[in-house]
């Protein structure tokens, strides 16, 4: 019984050791972002402000207008969220549920795609977008965006635990297939709707890459990219650096933990039929 204990309780301390690790410098960026410039400079580096100020923040809304690239990320990621429930539900229920020649062959073929890594297909991608007229413009920005395999993957996982003889009553009594998916199937799908909104505005908040490649003027850089633009402008000024990614981090962090309880929901759900 007290070996039990003890076991529990270095698993405890090991765990809470790991997670002071992995905070530590998340407090920390957000604590230099309160301190005056310069400050984090010293050696060896303080752990508070002296003097906290917000001076940092003006500096950035007032001078770098990182009100506009807030903006631009925002409206993107929304954009690029949306598209993603739109054609990730659409096609993930099809793989489903619907019966089409050729389903599980396609279904396979796309899987294997997934071990392809995305940066591979960004030079022919850019050289189609190039040829359609849609470099530097969020057109660009979003057309990737608008589906995924694994979006496809994950919301076809968890149709797959609606029963079907739900479907084929619904059928029997008249409805349509649009009526079924609007009435039956998108309510069911709520937590999986939820988690894949959150993969996906994440992963468009968070994309530079892209960005940075289809996008040219810089009015309508993202957040992430103005903000390595700017640090090359600003590469003393350390400060200011840290509250640029506390405004990066902090929203999408709010989202996480708003939406955690759904999020965790979608995942386990998903992954009991295969």
């Amino acid at each position: 019984m007290q070996s039990s204990k003890s076991r529990r309780l270095a698993v405890n301390l090991l765990l809470a050791l790991a997670g002071l690790v992995t905070i530590f410098p998340l407090a920390w960026m957000l604590s230099v972002s309160f301190m005056a410039p310069g400050e984090a400079s010293h050696f060896p580096p303080p752990l508070l402000p002296a003097h906290p100020t917000l001076v940092n923040y003006r500096e950035l809304f007032a001078q770098a207008g990182i009100g506009r690239y807030f903006a631009n990320s925002v409206l993107l990621a929304l954009a690029a969220t949306g598209l993603s429930l739109l054609f990730n539900v659409g096609a993930g229920y099809a793989f489903a549920k619907l019966r089409f020649r050729g389903r599980e062959r396609i279904f396979k073929l796309l899987l294997g795609a997934l071990v392809i890594p995305g940066q591979v297909a960004m030079l022919p991608l850019f050289l189609i977008l190039k040829q359609m007229g849609l470099v530097n413009t969020y057109f660009g920005v979003l057309i990737p965006a608008a589906a995924s395999i694994f979006g496809i993957f994950l919301v076809r996982q968890y149709a797959l635990t609606i029963p079907d003889a739900l479907l084929e009553a619904a059928r029997l009594d008249g409805a349509s297939e649009m009526r079924i998916f609007r009435s039956i199937v998108l309510p069911l799908l709520t937590p999986i709707l939820v988690t894949l909104a959150v993969f996906s505005f994440l992963a468009s908040w968070n994309d530079f890459m892209w960005p940075l490649i289809i996008l040219n003027d810089k009015a309508l850089y993202t957040l992430p990219v103005a903000l390595a633009s700017l640090s090359r402008e600003h590469v003393q000024d350390n400060e200011m650096m840290m509250a640029g990614a506390v405004l990066t981090i902090f929203p999408v962090l709010l989202l996480f933990l708003a939406m955690q309880r759904y999020y965790i929901q979608g995942l386990l759900m998903g992954s009991v039929k295969g």
